[in-house]
């Protein structure tokens, strides 16, 4: 299991922005492929563009047009868009977002069908996504939607180092945040995130905090009521479910005081909340990890970046990490299968009508 050479899929994100630069910055250095098969699913007319746009002329690939296609010790392009795309440096187009969800689509059916093992997505622009086949706000919701182990179910979460930071919500206008929690769905979230902190990160029993919602983590109640009905609820039933949660913590003295270090994982409420301070603090290497997906799934913590792309300047430290946490995860997953995994199955001996008669012992061997 150790020595399988994993496949990556990484999807070549928007066309417009940073992605070709970062991952074509990346493979400058061939010393990545001894650790992996990568593999871009996207365009290599659009990669041959930025390769000239950036001058990475150093920058070679194999092309494809199936995983099993893939070489080992260089980068393979599978070519899986219209491959009559238009570059437009810095700008938002329609031809943008259809290319990248065609690249983010074949990708996830390859990995579903076993053709690769993990999943890296660079950048997308959720306003240029085709809405008739792309109605999610990101690419959490959209994997959620079509490969979460439970129906439903996912968990965002920022990591870099020791530090690792869920969402309770993601992608919602902070006036719905609110309304949209409940005691099930910290619940959901604290599980998840105790589930991913011990399969994917290695962690045996993680220690987990929890922010509150309100200033001063509501002041018994003078700045909100979400506190008391529905976090530390929550909070309580975690912690006698057997999962160690502490809080609610208030945002701003809680990344303030040092404690981050004395936790495994952090649960904040809203999206600014956690990953604000997040990418104060681990911008440059910063990495999103999607919990509760049947395949392992990571990204870089920025966005397309439309005003450097074209300018030789994105940094792909990101990305990078991205890979590499893919490659760590999906190692620690297939440990902690087999670590958990029971070797002692049980045996039913099938009797006949005439053996029903006689007098015997439990018919289950052990």
């Amino acid at each position: 299991m150790e020595g399988k050479r994993i496949k990556v899929a990484i999807t070549h994100g928007d066309i417009n922005g940073i992605g070709y630069e970062v991952i074509l910055k990346i493979f400058e250095d061939d010393r990545l492929c001894e650790l992996c098969t990568p593999i871009l699913y996207g365009s290599t007319r659009v990669a041959s563009f930025w390769r000239t746009q950036l001058t990475l002329e150093q920058v070679s690939w194999h092309k494809i047009s199936s995983p099993e296609e893939a070489r080992e010790g260089v980068l393979n392009i599978l070519d899986c868009t219209s491959g009559h795309e238009t570059v437009k440096i810095g700008e938002e187009t329609a031809e943008a977002g259809q290319s990248a969800f065609i690249a983010l689509e074949r990708a996830v059916a390859d990995i579903r069908s076993g053709l690769c093992d993990v999943l890296v997505t660079a950048p997308i622009n959720k306003a240029v996504m085709p809405q008739d086949v792309f109605p999610f706000k990101g690419h959490t919701e959209y994997l959620q939607a079509v490969g979460a182990k439970n129906a439903g179910e996912s968990l965002m979460v920022l990591a870099s180092g020791d530090c690792r930071i869920a969402l309770a919500t993601t992608h919602i206008p902070v006036k719905q945040v609110s309304s949209a929690l409940s005691k099930e769905l910290i619940l959901t979230k604290l599980r998840l995130l105790e589930a991913g902190l011990q399969q994917d990160f290695g962690i045996t029993k993680p220690r987990i905090a929890v922010l509150a919602l309100n200033p001063h983590a509501g002041d018994k109640g003078l700045m909100g009521q979400e506190e008391m009905m529905v976090i530390r609820p929550a909070i309580d039933e975690a912690f006698a479910s057997g999962i160690i949660t502490f809080g609610p913590y208030p945002g701003d003295g809680f990344w303030g005081s040092g404690r981050v270090d004395s936790f495994d994982g952090i649960l904040a409420m809203y999206h600014d909340q956690g990953l604000a301070p997040f990418k104060a603090l681990y911008m440059s290497q910063g990495v999103n990890v999607t919990l509760g997906l049947q395949f392992v799934r990571t990204s870089p913590d920025h966005g397309t970046g439309y005003d450097i792309a074209g300018k030789g300047i994105a940094d792909p430290t990101s990305m990078r990490e991205a890979i590499y946490y893919a490659l760590d995860i999906y190692r620690a997953r297939r440990r902690y299968d087999e670590a958990t995994r029971n070797p002692l199955r049980r045996h039913y001996h099938n009797r006949s009508r005439d053996d029903e008669k006689i007098d015997t012992t439990s018919s289950e061997e052990y």
